[in-house]
């Protein structure tokens, strides 16, 4: 079983411009999470994940650093940072920071010096190449769209960047930059910091020579992320990394790990690895995607069937071997209720049971900010009204290409990121609690209804359905550490499962849709030796349920004790 204090746990994650503001110039800041402790403590949670904070001209929400061994200003200040670390431990809370190890901001000073000039001591800081055939270096392409390469005419060479132009990627071939890098993230624990999300890790290595990627259609960049995700090299930094920094820590480690499957996750967190605690995997991401390679704005109806088998795989594979990190949403992808659940007509019932999910998995569940409120996605009417630069990227390449306003929109409503970045909705007032000033980005008009407020004084609330399903992960170590079992596989709208340990099984039950199935109970079952856990729906004491029809979206857990 190999317990371990992050195993236990459940992650909170802020995304600092948008959870509260204390100032009134619009932007989420740490005086701001701070005043909100107290919200999070009587939540449950036991780790709050912040994403980046550090000093950052910002034009990838924080993820482009120039100091990081300084505090972005509009988030406050270094006494602000060691004030909240100090809060958080008081209340018996951890905190894991964000940290960008693949790339940094154009502003660092590491790359100022590195574009001066070509013999600058810092050069090989980053990666440089000379154009070829009178355009870039090859052929691969950004995640935010165009080419990977950015011609700089300071010394008419190309640097490359996997993300925007503005962060370009450190090169980890070069042992001073990763000397560097470990000094910087021992720095931040011996000031007490709990752990990381290291973001983009999967990418710090690529293709030796950089080679163009295979391109039958012959168009100018190709998605090329099998040239720098997940390669061999990745694991041999990690223990570096592990073995001259991490080892020495309690602590817990993520990393942001895309395009794999859980036999190569093991490469990553498999026990004896040396290398990270778990990884964000994002399988079931791409399940409203025409495919992983077609990018994600392509949306079509996503399977059960298809859930059912990666979550099952993943868990499955990892059992005793490794460890999963559970969620189904984050500062990137679309709110989970509109997304996996049904946020016009079943909102709340819908929420309650994505919870129930990923909570009842083996796994450290992540809840992100106002997904335990079940706040939406937003649909704005204009471009103007978005400020993900992925979005906006996005927008611009198709209108180039002649792709019609109203459908562009239509894959912006479903997919931007700008739908988990909305401020937080606290209350229903001006900008729903977040500022006293403008937001930086629009509130949702739905906070008057959808607000923290409403949901903490409402004891049918999807926020204190949070808080049972967190006390009963602390009560039962069923839940943090039995085996996984898949019940019911071709079933297209319940979602089954069972977890195992020692004398205890647990049966969770999940109606995935708004549709009455009827549940039949395995032979191993008997009805009336089950307790029932939680359920998101008023279940009466006398209920029958030998026949046991489902309502919708409904969630049930049952605890049997086994002779």
């Amino acid at each position: 079983m190999n317990p371990k204090w992050w195993k236990e746990s459940v992650v909170y994650q802020i995304y600092p411009i948008s959870f509260m503001d204390s100032n009134g110039d619009g932007i989420g800041d740490l005086q701001g999470i701070i005043s909100r402790l107290d919200y999070l403590q009587d939540l449950g949670v036991d780790v709050i994940w912040v994403c980046p904070i550090y000093k950052s001209p910002n034009h990838d929400n924080g993820y482009d650093i120039s100091d990081y061994c300084d505090i972005m200003k509009e988030f406050g200040t270094m006494d602000d940072f060691d004030r909240l670390l100090r809060e958080l431990h008081a209340r018996g809370m951890k905190l894991m920071m964000d940290l960008v190890l693949n790339h940094t901001s154009h502003e660092h000073p590491w790359f100022v010096e590195s574009r001066s000039s070509k013999d600058n001591p810092k050069r090989d800081y980053y990666i440089w190449r000379k154009g070829k055939n009178g355009g870039p270096p090859n052929n691969w392409e950004s995640y935010f769209s165009g080419s990977v390469w950015e011609l700089d005419p300071v010394t008419d060479e190309y640097y490359l960047h996997l993300y925007s132009k503005y962060q370009p990627d450190l090169n980890w071939e070069n042992p001073v930059v990763i000397d560097k890098l470990h000094e910087m993230v021992e720095w931040w624990l011996k000031k007490g910091v709990d752990g990381f999300r290291f973001d983009a890790i999967a990418h710090i290595v690529k293709t030796k020579g950089y080679p163009d990627a295979d391109n039958p259609n012959g168009t100018p960049t190709v998605r090329a992320y099998g040239m720098f995700s997940n390669l061999e090299d990745v694991h041999t930094l990690l223990q570096n990394l592990y073995d001259k920094v991490l080892y020495f820590y309690d602590i817990m480690t993520v990393g942001e790990t895309s395009g794999l499957g859980p036999e190569q996750a093991l490469d990553y967190v498999g026990d004896g690895r040396r290398e990270l605690n778990m990884t964000f995997q994002f399988e079931h991401m791409f399940l409203d995607a025409a495919s992983p390679g077609s990018g994600k704005w392509d949306v079509v109806p996503w399977s059960l069937l298809e859930l059912k088998k990666i979550m099952s795989n993943w868990q499955m594979v990892l059992h005793d071997r490794g460890w999963n990190a559970n969620y189904l949403c984050n500062h990137d992808q679309p709110r989970s209720v509109s997304r996996f659940g049904n946020d016009l007509f079943y909102r709340i019932p819908s929420a309650k049971m994505l919870a129930t999910f990923i909570h009842m998995l083996e796994g450290t569940p992540y809840i992100y900010q106002g997904e335990e409120i079940g706040m939406t996605n937003v649909c704005f009417d204009s471009i103007d009204e978005y400020r993900d630069v992925e979005t906006l990227n996005y927008y611009e390449e198709k209108r180039k290409n002649g792709v019609p306003e109203e459908q562009i929109m239509s894959a912006i409503h479903h997919k931007s990121r700008d739908n988990a970045r909305t401020p937080m909705q606290w209350d229903d007032g001006h900008a729903g609690g977040f500022t006293t000033g403008e937001p930086w980005l629009k509130v949702n008009s739905n906070h008057m209804e959808i607000n923290a407020g409403n949901a903490v004084k409402d004891p049918d609330s999807i926020y204190n359905y949070y808080k049972q399903l967190i006390a009963l992960r602390k009560k039962y170590k069923v839940i943090v550490y039995g085996s996984y079992e898949l019940l019911l596989a071709e079933h297209t709208e319940i979602y089954a499962y069972t977890r195992t340990l020692e004398d205890q099984r647990l049966l969770v039950i999940l109606n995935f849709f708004d549709g009455s199935p009827e549940f039949e109970w395995p032979a191993e079952f008997k009805p009336e030796n089950m307790e029932l856990l939680i359920s998101n729906y008023t279940v009466e004491k006398n209920e029958d349920i030998q026949d046991l029809k489902l309502r919708p979206y409904e969630a049930r857990v049952y605890l049997q004790q086994l002779q």
